[in-house]
């Protein structure tokens, strides 16, 4: 692991997993994140929260519905945090959780901005793609390429984004 020198210059997304350890992956040892994952999409499915008209209902202003699971979502992730500082609870690999303060900068408001832009034309956010595929709506392959494509080219820029 490199040290840390000066927090400014850290560059959260260019930090290589090639100096972890690598474990051995078999079917069983990722067969927890695989029922993790559906069941995740269950729930999104289940809550409506990938239905394209629950988001556009949302950035028209016209149902709290978005609002209550984004507000709920944000309430349980506050609790969980101070539960993991609180507690010290580990991964589900068994790995000390570290929850690292994460400096500002504006490129966070223009990034902020593309995301909710392209969220309100799609219909879709990065994780619930995914869902929406597995529930049949196979248009969503091109926001989830289109997004793919958009996180290769922000690789390409992010030397000359602001910070």
């Amino acid at each position: 692991m490199k040290e840390i020198k000066d927090i400014d210059t850290l560059d959260f997304e260019t930090q290589s997993l090639a100096d972890a350890p690598v474990e051995k992956r078999t079917f069983g040892s990722l067969l927890k994140y695989l029922i993790l994952g559906i069941g995740f999409g269950i729930v999104l499915v289940k809550a409506e929260v990938i239905s394209w008209f629950r988001i556009q209902e949302m950035f028209r202003l016209e149902s709290f519905h978005m609002y209550g699971v984004i507000g709920t979502a944000v309430v349980v992730g506050a609790i969980s945090v101070q539960i993991i500082k609180r507690f010290k609870v580990k991964s589900l690999s068994g790995e000390t959780i570290k929850l690292e303060p994460k400096p500002f900068s504006k490129g966070q408001i223009f990034g902020g901005l593309a995301f909710g832009f392209g969220w309100a034309l799609t219909g879709a956010c990065p994780g619930p793609i995914y869902a929406q595929i597995g529930t049949g709506v196979t248009v969503f392959i091109v926001t989830l390429l289109s997004a793919l494509a958009g996180t290769w080219f922000y690789g390409l820029i992010r030397e000359k984004l602001p910070h």
